[in-house]
């Protein structure tokens, strides 16, 4: 491999604090190729960029994930890295991400910040909200993957290509992992170093609202992956809304005390919880169905090339 087959692509949102640094360092790692999306900053990070060589393009919408869709669709390079703009990565561990690519072990490796961050690189806030957010969605697709946040990859091109990415916020990241789940790609992880911001630098994630979306965002996508999670989380709250109110109801009527409405509502709650598991088992047969369905066309197509 050539260090010109590997495009680094950095998008940015008033990065002008460490944007020089960064093209910089991955230049003395080898790497010319570089591709910074700017979202229309305003402190003139995009002629920061310029001035040290890289390929600027100014972003067309709004969000980091419209910035990734938007670059992917520009890079024609074999290998991609992609890497935050903030100054919390190093560009010489930029290596070990290729590597597994590279040996033709993984289509996608994740750098894991949680195994080497440096203090302060986390708020307590984000460290918990990040590990909660990792186990949650190890739950619902059954892998081990230990940093679906991290803004530290690297991709072939044809893995980027089968992804089909919607999200435009922050939630990108969450959506290329569940892709690579869905599309069956090879993940892997490597250990690498994170950073604390450069205190010129602003943080643009807002850890509770960002959190909650990331957080439904991986709900949401999972309803094709396994359905009987998705329909069994709602099962699971009705029937356990229907069981505080029928022990209430319950309470009351050894009282003396009838409460026919609230009665009503707890059968309610609890017929619709069941029938949420039920749609839950035959989604879950559906797709299992359509996978092993899937996997034979495929492996006669492979039989007859």
């Amino acid at each position: 491999m050539n260090n010109a087959d590997v495009c680094i692509l950095i998008p940015t949102l008033n990065e002008a604090a460490t944007i020089g640094e960064l093209i910089k360092d991955f230049k003395k790692e080898g790497f010319s190729n570089i591709l910074v999306i700017d979202g229309n900053s305003r402190d003139g990070t995009a002629q920061i960029a310029k001035a040290e060589g890289a390929r600027v393009v100014l972003q067309t919408g709004k969000g980091k994930g419209q910035a990734m869709i938007q670059a992917f669709e520009l890079i024609e390079s074999p290998f991609i890295i992609m890497v935050d703009g903030d100054g919390t990565y190093l560009a010489k561990e930029a290596h070990s991400l290729l590597g597994p690519v590279l040996e033709g072990k993984a289509d996608h490796v994740i750098g894991n910040r949680l195994e080497k961050y440096s203090p302060g690189a986390f708020t307590r806030l984000n460290l918990v909200g990040n590990r909660l957010i990792n186990m949650f969605f190890d739950v619902a697709y059954g892998v081990d993957l230990k940093d679906i946040l991290s803004g530290y990859r690297a991709f072939t091109l044809e893995s980027v290509r089968e992804l089909e990415l919607n999200k435009t916020g922050f939630e990108i990241e969450t959506e290329i992992s569940v892709e690579c789940i869905l599309k069956k790609q090879r993940v892997e992880e490597v250990p690498i170093t994170y950073l604390p911001r450069s205190k010129n630098g602003a943080t643009k994630l807002n850890p509770v609202k960002d959190g909650f979306r990331i957080g439904s965002t991986i709900y949401r996508l999972v309803k094709v992956y396994n359905p009987m999670f998705y329909f069994g989380i709602i099962g699971f709250i009705f029937i356990v809304s229907g069981l505080f109110t029928g022990i209430f109801v319950v309470t009351e009527w050894l009282h003396g005390i009838t409460r026919i409405p609230l009665s009503i509502l707890t059968t309610l709650f609890i017929i619709f919880g069941l029938q949420m598991f039920i749609f839950g088992m035959l989604s879950d047969l559906i797709v299992t169905l359509h996978r092993q369905t899937v996997n034979l066309i495929q492996e006669q197509n492979k039989r007859r090339k």
